[in-house]
């Protein structure tokens, strides 16, 4: 039998820390929005305590059926009032510490589930 190396078809977290997160090969140390294929830079740049309306609802253009909020090192809640858009479209939100939501992210997309993983990193 021959073995081959397979690189994956979408992202997978491969490491997490504090301050930082690496999908597949690259290490991010800022807060990003992992897709199945793809990873955005600069998502709620002032970190946990700083979210607005406006951060939660530019998760949308991704058409997620499921967004896994990473608050930090610990599970932290937002304002039910900040997550009304994704409500509004029957989004699902799960809010977990960052590292959890890695974890969690890579399981939904081995399972091809369209997700969306907004990560506090920093």
């Amino acid at each position: 039998m021959k073995f081959h190396l397979q690189a994956p078809a979408s992202n997978v977290v491969t490491g997490s820390g504090p301050g930082w997160v690496r999908v597949g090969q690259t290490e991010y140390r800022s807060n990003v929005i992992l897709l199945p294929d793809a990873v955005i830079e600069g998502w709620a740049p002032n970190g946990f305590a700083a979210l607005t309306e406006p951060d939660f609802a530019a998760l949308l253009a991704h058409s997620p059926e499921t967004v896994l909020l990473g608050t930090g090192a610990r599970q932290m809640f937002p304002h039910p009032r900040l997550l009304q858009a994704l409500s509004a479209a029957h989004v699902g939100v799960e809010v977990m510490d960052t590292r959890a939501a890695c974890r969690t992210f890579n399981i939904l997309v081995a399972e091809d589930r369209r997700v969306a993983a907004a990560l506090i990193v920093a």
